[in-house]
């Protein structure tokens, strides 16, 4: 026995080792410096967030891709398919609707329908992908630069992209292509590519102000903040740890944009500043039968049911983007 006579020893609290192990007697700026770049602190097991776990995209999602894949690998070996060439005439099959040796019928000069389409998805899909990847490249780089840095910079290009979203985007890019690809000696895949572009420059400013909505959230996050605690440059942690987490919206929006494109070409094609005749387009297909409705309305019908099933298929898969990656288009 001791000279303090017989202490009893009081029962240990679970409660007080927990909270112990938990960290409770760290400094709460140390333990949340640790917890930014994922050490667990004491013996408390990494939990897993609500959204970690992926959803599955279902069988509709999968029917897109299928779409668009079929779309795509047909418009890329169009040189090799069995095919009549697209400018190719047969005077038999004008203004008639589906036969055996031309599946979905001719256009009003003899031309097979089906070829034509199939050939038409080429530039169709070389005007979507290439203005919207334009748009991605030059928007995507002003918005994330603008939505890091922000002060000065935010200040001078913000009004810039928003004054550009205030003109009407199919009369900008109308106007865009009337100057830059008027004249009659203008070759096809010059048109082309005035066209994407014209249509480019019109899917900045919307790409642009996208990616600085999610710049400004994701830079304010925990991990940047002790990525610049621990000195990383700035340019490193805008492309190595902020802009993998802008990618998910800058996509999904791209799937949008790139059928507006398609769809917009369509519109440039009927005042006649489209992709240039004979090479066919989705677009100037529909626009030279529009006037063969009563006649022949199987060109103008199947043209826009493959139009349609492709820019739906976009839309749905721009969708499925968002939901997978939880982008919450409420903060932009």
């Amino acid at each position: 026995m001791s000279d303090y006579g017989d202490v009893t020893r009081a029962p240990r609290d679970p409660s007080h080792d927990e909270a112990a192990t938990q960290g409770v007697g760290l400094a709460p700026s140390l333990v949340a410096g640790v917890e930014a770049v994922g050490v667990p602190v004491g013996d408390a097991e990494p939990q897993a967030a609500p959204g970690a776990r992926r959803r599955k995209i279902g069988i509709m999602a999968w029917l897109a891709i299928i779409w668009l894949v079929t779309m795509l690998l047909l418009a890329i070996l169009a040189p090799v398919l069995p095919i009549p060439d697209p400018t190719e005439t047969f005077p038999e099959i004008a203004r008639q609707g589906p036969s055996s040796g031309h599946i979905l019928g001719g256009d009003a000069l003899g031309r097979d329908l089906l070829s034509r389409i199939i050939w038409g998805g080429r530039a169709s899909f070389a005007v979507g992908f290439g203005a919207v990847a334009l748009g991605m490249f030059i928007g995507g780089f002003l918005g994330l630069v603008t939505g890091f840095f922000r002060g000065r910079v935010d200040t001078i290009l913000t009004p810039l992209m928003s004054l550009l979203l205030a003109i009407p985007q199919f009369v900008l890019a109308l106007s865009l292509v009337t100057v830059l690809a008027s004249a009659e000696d203008v070759s096809s895949a010059r048109r082309i590519g005035v066209v994407i572009v014209g249509l480019g420059v019109v899917s900045i400013p919307i790409l642009g102000r996208i990616t600085r909505a999610n710049t400004l959230a994701w830079s304010e996050r925990e991990f940047v903040t002790a990525a610049r605690a621990m000195g990383a440059k700035s340019f490193r942690i805008m492309f190595r740890d902020v802009l993998p987490n802008v990618v998910p919206a800058m996509l999904s929006i791209a799937l949008l944009g790139v059928g507006v494109a398609i769809i917009a070409e369509g519109g440039l094609s009927v005042f006649g500043v489209g992709v240039q005749l004979p090479t066919p387009s989705w677009g100037n297909i529909i626009a030279e039968a529009r006037g063969q409705l009563r006649q022949a309305p199987h060109i103008v019908l199947f043209t826009s049911i493959v139009l349609f099933l492709t820019v739906l298929s976009l839309n749905f898969l721009g969708d499925v983007v968002s939901q997978r990656f939880e982008v919450r288009e409420g903060q932009l």
